[in-house]
């Protein structure tokens, strides 16, 4: 059987409520059944928040050490010592700083492959900005880390996918990012992982157009005619795909119910029908990497931070969904593993011996 995966989880801004999520998250030890979890922080900003919620029992082991993780148990890999200020729903510098620090050295343990995937906590995209964070989230984030050619946000719940072209850009920039190239790299790490990440074998993919009415035949922009067209042309060639389709009648008519995931063309015109449909239990999903990373569909929800209010749903649902990709993409490479030598073992093992008689004279 394989070991059970260890995830690192990041802290997100510890003055939002990813701690909360965490420590309620990790207080029902059945998901130690399926998982060890490492949480990037410290013992004091983790037992801040447990003290302001006395009736959730979470207990935890503290290590420095990766050769000291216990299966057994939550563990905190403690990733500095000092006090921190923290003051629940504001906005900080101290807030952005520590997110960053929890990030980067989850990145590190992923790089040097002391865990099998990442579940990050969410960050705040204004106090997190420095020369050494020069990045507008997680994603492009994890993406330089990595190298990686290109990614895609894929935000993932049952039975309903949206990728996005573009991710967060200003309203007023995103037709510039809209190019022939953009939408096939979207379009085939898409393909990609929907058949290594989530099993489906020949997966059936929708792409919104870009203007309202999907431009009405050129009549309400031109991108659909001169770009987005001829990018889902060229896809047919490897793949199932269709479109474009006008976003709001393709999402009023639960068109996407009817495709294995859809690729939006910006954040909003595939982040609210999602997150309005998913009902709580959407997943942020980084597509394109080497590894697994995780998050949960929501923000920081300073608003609501330090209230023990935050419900854990999304959380939850990312930690399954990184053990489960995990496991996925573990039976897929299992399953391409020399094939002919499978091929070749098996018709052995039910070959009968032939018995080949000579002619006689």
């Amino acid at each position: 059987m394989q070991q059970r995966p260890l995830i690192g989880i990041s802290t997100g801004d510890v003055n939002g409520i990813g701690i909360e999520l965490i420590i309620k998250t990790f207080s029902d030890h059945r998901i130690l059944e399926l998982c060890t979890p490492v949480i990037f922080a410290s013992n004091k900003v983790i037992n801040f928040y447990r003290k302001a919620m006395p009736e959730i029992n979470f207990s935890y082991q503290s290590t420095k050490d990766f050769n000291r993780i216990s299966h057994k148990q939550v563990n905190i890999f403690n990733c500095w010592e000092e006090d921190v200020a923290i003051t629940p729903g504001q906005l900080t510098d101290a807030g952005g700083f520590y997110a960053v620090k929890s990030l980067t050295a989850a990145a590190e343990a992923l790089k040097e492959r002391k865990i099998q995937g990442l579940v990050t906590a969410p960050i705040h995209k204004k106090n997190t900005q420095s020369n050494e964070f020069n990045f507008t989230g997680h994603t492009p984030f994890l993406k330089h880390v990595f190298g990686a050619n290109d990614v895609l946000m894929l935000m993932a719940a049952e039975n309903f996918k949206v990728g996005l072209v573009t991710e967060h850009v200003p309203i007023s920039e995103v037709a510039k990012y809209i190019t022939r190239e953009a939408i096939l790299s979207k379009l085939n790490i898409l393909k990609d992982s929907l058949i290594k990440d989530f099993g489906i074998d020949k997966p059936k993919i929708a792409v919104l157009g870009l203007n309202p009415h999907a431009g009405d035949e050129g009549l309400i922009g031109k991108e659909e005619e001169e770009i987005i067209k001829p990018a889902i042309k060229d896809a047919k060639h490897s793949m199932l795909v269709f479109g474009p389709y006008s976003a709001d009648a393709f999402f009023a008519r639960n068109q996407q119910h009817k495709f294995d995931a859809v690729l939006a063309m910006y954040h909003d015109q595939g982040l609210i029908p999602f997150k309005s449909l998913s009902i709580g239990e959407g997943v942020n999903y980084t597509a394109g990497l080497p590894f697994v990373r995780t998050s949960p569909d929501h923000g920081t929800a300073f608003d609501i931070a330090g209230k023990s209010k935050a419900d854990p749903s999304s959380f939850i649902a990312a930690i399954y969904s990184c053990i489960d990709i995990i496991n996925q993409r573990h039976e897929y490479e299992e399953n391409r593993k020399n094939p002919m030598k499978k091929v070749t073992s098996s018709i052995l093992a039910n070959a009968v011996d032939e018995k080949i008689e000579e002619n006689e004279g």
